[in-house]
């Protein structure tokens, strides 16, 4: 029974930070396109918020349900596809981390250009396509892991 709480659990942390992930990254995009510092100031402010609240709290779940699962399960934390889901979880975070603080120096910088009336500056357009970028190896880790959660493949990494 407990095995299948952890299991829920597992999941549930796994979809809230694939899920909103993708949402972020989505509405972010969405709103970037427009170049209005108003509206973008507001997304990014909603971003900051989410992923302080969601994203932060499930990544640190995570690996806490993980251990749990399978520790309950019996499965030895050097298997391949453990080890290898634990490495693309720390290349997630190396990604997420900074993306984080990106958001909020994004949300700041078209903060200050709605109350002044300007334009976005270039330093805004140069973090944003940083931000991007990032978006592309930690997405690319995370459905990596739902891989090897999912199909369990016999990997001899040791």
């Amino acid at each position: 029974m407990l095995e299948e709480w952890l299991l829920l659990a597992h999941v549930i942390g796994a979809t809230v930070l694939f899920g909103t992930g993708a949402g972020i990254a989505f509405f972010m995009v969405m709103a970037h396109r427009t170049r209005d510092p108003v509206l973008i100031a507001h997304v990014a402010a909603t971003v900051v918020i989410a992923d302080t609240i969601f994203t932060a709290t499930a990544a640190l779940l995570q690996p806490v349900t993980g251990y749990l699962l399978a520790r309950s399960i019996g499965w030895d934390l050097s298997e391949g596809w453990i080890a290898l889901s634990l490495l693309l979880y720390v290349v997630t975070g190396l990604f997420w981390l900074p993306v984080v603080w990106i958001q909020i120096q994004l949300r700041d910088l078209a903060r200050a250009a709605a109350s002044s009336g300007s334009a976005l500056p270039p330093r805004y357009f140069s973090l944003y396509r940083i931000w991007f970028v990032f978006g592309f190896p930690a997405f690319s880790a995370v459905l990596g892991i739902f891989w090897l959660m999912l199909t369990k493949p016999s990997i001899a990494l040791f």
